[in-house]
């Protein structure tokens, strides 16, 4: 009997958060290890949960287990430059491979419907396509990135169509550019781009390591920092951060791009996001000119 109250408390206890993020959207981003590893069909339980409960859903998910599997199985050289993938012709083929199979094994998962399961009558619609518009990374540190790519464009009206329809959408690490090309693409990249474009609620990764490394440090970083050419295993992880040093991070981050510096030098800063219970606009326009040499026609806004 216990047991029964406890499981009534707990169930009334959820209500709140059930009215609160009924019709929000949530970003989610994965690794190909879960896929990998068969934890998917878990975690396709609690996507069936809160697709059930009206939480609008994107979900993105990665591949690099499964492509370096086929790189190694073909006797193809693995390489990275400062963490992204070299990604030449023998690769972008793997990466093709693998990303239409991790998206079908995905979507057959998601498609479950036995009954005595959580999966039952769940009647789940998962939309993906073209959603992602990539252009080319280029030459870094020397090494040219070949199809490695990043994001130019997410198609939000076209997701917030399938999100309105009641799908989940689905995205893989891959874009396409205006020419036809093909980029592979970071998750995290995908991801954060998504979730902004979107102006999604949460975005959450569900990713195999304990958090986010943190960098040099230094007078302006929070806690100290760690130097990044340390092994994992001696780097501080940020599992949180306060408020203020959230700020602080963000803050660091937010430079102005190269353009607006060189064509409007006394351009000041944008300011700083503020923390919210609601959404915020982060656009921040100019109305007059910063100096004798830039007029309100320059004015610049982001």
């Amino acid at each position: 009997m216990k047991d029964t109250a406890d499981f009534v408390h707990w169930f009334r206890s959820a209500a709140p958060y059930i009215h609160g993020f009924r019709g929000k959207t949530f970003v989610i981003a994965f690794g190909g290890e879960l896929v990998a590893d068969g934890g998917f069909v878990q975690l396709a339980h609690d996507v069936n949960l809160l697709n059930s409960l009206g939480v609008r859903l994107v979900l993105i998910h990665g591949v690099r287990p499964q492509v370096e599997a086929r790189l190694t199985e073909n006797g193809t050289a693995i390489r990275y430059v400062n963490g992204l993938r070299v990604t030449d012709d023998a690769a972008l083929a793997c990466v093709k491979e693998a990303a239409g199979t991790v998206r079908v094994e995905i979507e057959a998962l998601l498609s479950l419907g036995l009954a005595n399961t959580p999966m039952a009558g769940a009647d789940i619609r998962v939309a993906s396509g073209n959603f992602v518009t990539a252009q080319p990374l280029g030459v870094r540190d020397g090494v040219d990135l070949l199809h490695t790519g990043e994001v130019r464009k997410i198609d939000a009206a076209a997701i917030r169509r399938r999100l309105d329809q009641h799908d989940i959408v689905l995205l893989s690490p891959i874009g396409y550019s205006p020419t036809g090309e093909i980029f592979n693409l970071s998750l995290e990249d995908v991801a954060t781009q998504a979730a902004v474009e979107l102006a999604a609620d949460k975005l959450i990764f569900l990713i195999d390591t304990e958090g986010v490394p943190q960098d040099d440090a230094d007078a302006e970083s929070p806690k100290g920092l760690a130097r990044p050419h340390l092994p994992d295993t001696e780097r501080a992880i940020h599992n949180a951060l306060t408020v203020n040093e959230a700020r602080q991070v963000l803050e660091k981050a937010h430079a102005l791009p190269e353009d607006i510096t060189y064509y409007l030098p006394c351009a000041p800063s944008p300011p700083a996001p503020r923390a919210s219970s609601g959404h915020t606009s982060s656009a921040a326009t100019a109305t007059a000119p910063c100096c004798q040499n830039c007029s309100p026609a320059t004015a610049w806004a982001r």
